[in-house]
C-alpha cells in the first residue's frame, strides 16, 4: 500500500488494541507451560519415581484438551479470562491425579502390594473424597458463572472454565489415572541418592510438624484462641485494604481528552492539541501521539479533541514512573498549565463497554420532560455529591456544554430564513451524568 502513496506520504497505525491482547495471551500461555513444568518437578521431588511422575503429566494435557472441547460447546473463545482459568485449573487437575498416584505408590512401597491390587485398595479409600471435593468446588464456581449484570459477564467464562476443568479432573482421577497406575507404576527398589538430602530434610520437617501437632492437641483452647485472633486480624485487614470494581490495566496507550470553551474555533483546538503533543512527547515513556481535533469520546464539535498517546513496549518501560499510573499523574499535572482548555489524561477501559474511559459511567434521563435546564441542574447536583465521596476520584461530566447561539430576528420578522448560528445544539432529553 505504501507504494501507491504520493512521495513524502507515509502511514502508521496510531492505535492497535491487538498488541495488548497478543502480549497478554502470550504471557498466559507462557505461564501455562511454566506451571506444567513446575508441577512435574514438584511431583518428582516428592515421589522420586519417574513412572509415577509421568502419570499426572499425562493427565494434564488430556484434561485441558477436554476443557477446550467444553469451551467450544459452551460457545466461549480462547481469551485472557479462559486462559487464566486454565492456569489455575492446572493445580486442581494435578491435585486429583497426585492424590491417586501418591496413595497407590504408598501401598506399593509400604505394603508390598502389586500395582493392580494397590490401585484397587487406594481407589476404595479416596473415591469418596475426590467426589466430595469436586462437588464442593463446583458449588463455589458454578454459581459465580450464573451471576447477572456486568459481574456475571466478566466472570462467567472464567468460572465455568474452571468448573469444566474441575469436573474433567475428577472424571480422569476416577478412570484414566487408576488405569495408568495399574499399568505404569512399578515398585521403586532403590533410593534416589541424589535426593537423599531432600528426604532427610523432609523427614526432619515431618518430625517437627508432628511434635507441634501433638502439642496443639494437648492445648486446644490456646490454639483456638489464636485462631480467633487470626480471624479478627483478617477481618480488620479486609476493612483497610483499598477496593475497586476493576484494576487499572496498562494497555500501552493513554487517552488525552481536550475541551475548550463553547464557541471556540477549530484552529484554537488544533493549537492546543499541538501544545499537548509537544509536552507529552518529551516524556521518555512516550513514542508518539495521534491528535484528533473536532471529535472526542465526550462529543463532537470544533471545541473538542482527543489524542492517543502511544507508550513504549512494556519491556522497555522498566522504571516505576514510566508505568501507566504514574505517567497519567505526570501528564495531568504537566498539561494543567495550558490555558483556555480543560485537559485530562485517562486510561483506556479495562473492559470495553463498561465506560468510555477507566472507571464507570452514569447517565441521567429526563423522563418527566422537565427540560434541559432542570436536567443540567440535576447533573450538577449529582456531580457535586459524587465529588464529596472519598471513594471516588476524577469525577467529571461527559459531554459538551451547549454552544452560544445567535437568533436572526430580522429574518424572523421578514419571514426569511430563521438562522441559528452555533457549533452544536443539544438534542434529546438525555445527558451523561459523568465519569468516575
Amino acid at each position: 500500500m505504501q507504494q501507491t502513496f504520493p512521495q513524502g506520504v507515509t502511514w502508521f497505525t496510531p492505535y492497535d488494541s491487538t498488541t495488548f491482547v497478543k502480549v497478554s495471551i502470550n504471557e498466559v500461555v507462557k505461564t501455562l507451560f511454566e506451571a506444567m513444568l513446575l508441577v512435574f518437578l514438584v511431583i518428582y521431588l516428592f515421589l522420586q519415581n519417574l513412572r509415577a511422575t509421568l502419570i499426572p503429566s499425562l493427565v494434564v494435557p488430556v484434561a485441558l484438551l477436554g476443557t477446550f472441547a467444553g469451551l467450544y460447546i459452551a460457545g466461549f473463545s480462547i481469551n485472557i479470562l479462559t486462559l487464566f482459568a486454565m492456569v489455575l485449573a492446572i493445580g486442581l487437575v494435578v491435585d486429583d491425579a497426585i492424590v491417586v498416584v501418591e496413595n497407590v505408590e504408598r501401598h506399593i512401597s509400604e505394603e508390598g502390594l502389586a500395582p493392580r491390587e494397590a490401585t484397587l485398595v487406594a481407589m476404595g479409600q479416596i473415591t469418596g473424597a475426590i467426589v466430595a471435593i469436586t462437588l464442593v468446588l463446583a458449588a463455589v464456581f458454578i454459581p459465580a458463572g450464573l451471576l447477572s449484570g456486568s459481574v456475571g459477564v466478566i466472570y462467567r467464562q472464567f468460572s465455568l472454565t474452571i468448573a469444566i476443568a474441575m469436573m474433567l479432573s475428577a472424571f480422569m482421577a476416577l478412570s484414566f489415572t487408576p488405569a495408568l497406575c495399574a499399568s505404569i507404576i512399578k515398585p521403586n527398589q532403590h533410593e534416589n541418592r541424589l535426593l537423599g538430602w531432600f528426604n532427610r530434610l523432609f523427614a526432619r520437617t515431618q518430625r517437627a510438624y508432628m511434635t507441634r501437632m501433638r502439642h496443639s492437641v494437648r492445648h486446644t483452647p490456646r490454639w483456638m484462641l489464636l485462631y480467633l485472633v487470626l480471624i479478627l486480624g483478617a477481618a480488620w485487614l479486609f476493612t483497610r485494604l483499598p477496593s475497586s470494581f476493576l484494576p487499572e490495566e496498562d494497555q500501552g496507550y493513554a487517552l488525552a481528552i481536550v475541551q475548550l470553551p463553547p464557541g471556540a474555533t477549530l484552529d484554537r483546538t488544533i493549537a492546543v492539541m499541538g501544545q499537548i503533543k509537544n509536552i507529552v512527547i518529551k516524556n521518555p515513556a512516550v513514542t508518539g501521539m495521534m491528535e484528533i481535533a473536532g471529535f472526542s469520546f465526550i462529543g463532537s464539535g470544533e471545541n473538542t479533541g482527543m489524542g492517543f498517546i502511544r507508550l513504549k513496549p512494556w519491556g522497555e518501560r522498566t522504571k516505576p514512573d514510566e508505568q501507566i499510573g504514574p505517567f497519567m499523574a505526570w501528564a495531568n499535572h504537566a498539561l494543567s498549565g495550558i490555558k483556555g482548555a480543560r485537559i485530562f489524561v485517562v486510561n483506556l477501559p479495562t473492559i470495553r463497554g463498561l465506560s468510555k474511559f477507566g472507571g464507570f459511567d452514569m447517565e441521567l434521563e429526563d423522563r418527566a420532560g422537565l427540560g434541559h435546564d432542570k436536567l443540567m441542574q440535576a447533573q450538577g447536583m449529582l456531580l457535586a455529591k459524587a465529588a464529596k465521596n472519598p471513594a471516588l476520584l476524577g469525577v467529571r461530566p461527559n459531554g459538551l456544554a451547549p454552544s452560544p447561539t445567535a437568533q436572526d430576528e430580522r429574518g424572523s420578522r421578514t419571514g426569511g430564513f430563521d438562522g441559528v448560528v452555533g457549533q452544536q445544539r443539544l438534542q434529546g432529553a438525555t445527558a451523561d451524568a459523568g465519569t468516575v
